[in-house]
């Protein structure tokens, strides 16, 4: 039974959360570029300082630079050199965004999840404050990792849903929200194993599917048949 928290508890979480995470992250917003990566993305390349046009575009598609595919970060770089230019501030506000954004999400997805308010809280604070992070954001090279991170989260708050609602524009929305995470960066390859790690728990979906049913096996094959879903399109790409 999910229990109702306090009306102000859960924004004022939030904007604990976001205000917390901007305030002790923000001294990245006064930095230059960093001599590893950055020139090869951002400062010396001629198409990322072009900004976003049709040329870019065809290019962040096309393109396997700096050993990697990641076309809709190649893209939100783009956008930040059309606003911001090689000016290296605002470049780094934009990645500090994302990652407020990030822990606002964990917090909600923990929550939908578990309905336990401050544990919840806590782990997203944890990750939003551990310096662990600060890689991700001070470092513009990496908006790779805070861009799939946002994906992977929207993509299992979805998910969520969708166990809840069992509503297949749901499903479709967790394949599509999954699939923009992998144009980001392909480590997402690994979401559809922590979905099925979420089934387990806290959503208990192989539990309940047993309770329903006698034979354990179906239930578990209809659960493995929906990962497979999520294989297709990183595997047919790889390929």
């Amino acid at each position: 039974m999910r229990t109702t928290p306090r009306p102000l508890l859960l924004p004022a979480l939030a904007l604990l959360l976001a205000l917390s995470t901007v305030v002790a992250l923000w001294p990245v917003t006064g930095h230059e570029f960093v001599g590893f990566d950055d020139k090869d993305y951002i400062t010396g390349n001629a198409v990322v300082l072009r900004g976003l046009t049709w040329e870019g575009i065809v290019w962040a598609f096309g393109a396997v630079h700096v050993h990697n595919w990641h076309p809709l970060t190649w893209l939100s770089h783009m956008l930040d050199a059309s606003i911001f230019g090689s000016s290296a501030p605002g470049h780094h506000a934009v990645s500090l965004l994302f990652h407020a954004i990030n822990t606002l999400l964990l917090f909600l997805v923990l929550f939908r999840m578990t309905d336990a308010p401050w544990r919840c809280a806590f782990v997203a604070a944890l990750f939003g404050l551990h310096p662990l992070h600060v890689e991700s954001v001070a470092w513009v090279a990496e908006r790779k990792d805070v861009l799939s991170t946002m994906f992977w989260l929207l993509a299992t708050g979805a998910y969520v849903l969708y166990a809840e609602k069992r509503d297949r524009r749901l499903y479709a929305l967790t394949l599509a929200l999954f699939v923009l995470g992998l144009l980001a960066k392909p480590m997402l390859v690994t979401l559809p194993f922590v979905l099925l790690l979420l089934d387990y728990w806290p959503l208990q979906r192989w539990q309940k599917a047993t309770d329903r049913q006698c034979n354990r096996l179906p239930s578990i094959k209809r659960l493995l048949g929906k990962r497979f879903l999520l294989f297709c399109w990183p595997l047919s790409s790889a390929v």
